[in-house]
């Protein structure tokens, strides 16, 4: 279990801070160029480079990452518990971003789940404060460089983590150097980046149906990981409507 007050004091501490507003510059200097006359207008013109990473991505997916994916995915509960606690761990970045964003009450609900996440439910293995009617509030830089006005630029697909945009990739490079898991102790460091990892792997089982008839049952699984990615993305930012056609990958197939 990770305590509470280190863990909130690695978070604000000076080198984080400092390596956190270096990223920004970063951050919104990589993003700023991403304007355009439409906000909702699918700019790839890096589809060729595009496509042969989605086809490096696709195949690293069908011999290593869904076949353990698939081996491991009849343990629920587990998989259940380790997506807990890696998003639990997401939420010191979460804070944040709520108050770069001036979202201020949100903050605050962040800061109670996760206080409440580590204290009761055994360091954030147990999902405590969404049982308790709390809300998630997930978000990223990504969403704060939207909040400033960055645009969102062109169309990404990275190697080994799938689709994105520019602004959005700027965003989870700040994102990561924000992590204060990357500034615990080693041991620790380690361990939390091995849930984190494992949860993905989890995901990946446990949603295995959905991505699967994107990747190998589509006609062009290129084209549909696009247009998926990006309807979901700006649902969230609030762009776009319910005439989009919006489809969330990450449903619980098991939700009644």
């Amino acid at each position: 279990m990770l305590p509470v007050m280190p863990y909130l004091s690695i978070l604000f501490s000076r080198k984080v801070i400092s390596n956190f507003l270096l990223c920004c510059l970063v951050g919104a200097g990589v993003a700023g160029c991403a304007q355009g006359p439409d906000p909702l207008a699918t700019r790839d013109p890096l589809e060729p480079f595009n496509r042969q990473v989605h086809a490096f991505n696709r195949g690293f997916d069908k011999n290593a990452l869904r076949p353990v994916a698939v081996a491991t995915r009849g343990n629920g509960e587990v998989a259940k518990r380790l997506s807990d606690f890696s998003s639990n761990l997401g939420k010191p970045a979460d804070i944040v971003n709520n108050v770069l964003q001036l979202r201020l009450v949100k903050a605050g609900e962040n800061t109670l789940r996760f206080g409440m996440n580590v204290i009761f439910g055994l360091g954030g293995f147990f999902d405590v404060a969404t049982a308790a009617g709390m809300p998630q509030n997930d978000t990223d830089f990504g969403e704060t460089l939207h909040v400033w006005g960055v645009g969102e630029g062109a169309y990404l697909e990275v190697p080994f983590m799938g689709p994105s945009t520019t602004r959005d990739l700027a965003g989870t490079l700040v994102d990561l150097a924000l992590d204060p898991v990357n500034h615990l102790p080693r041991d620790q460091a380690l361990g939390a980046t091995g849930a984190k990892l494992a949860a993905k792997v989890a995901d990946r089982g446990r949603y295995s149906d959905f991505v699967d008839s994107i990747l190998y049952e589509s006609a062009d699984s290129y084209a549909q990981s696009r247009l998926i990615y990006l309807q979901n993305r700006r649902h969230h930012l609030g762009q776009g409507s319910a005439e989009t056609g919006f489809v969330d990958p990450y449903e619980d197939p098991y939700a009644e």
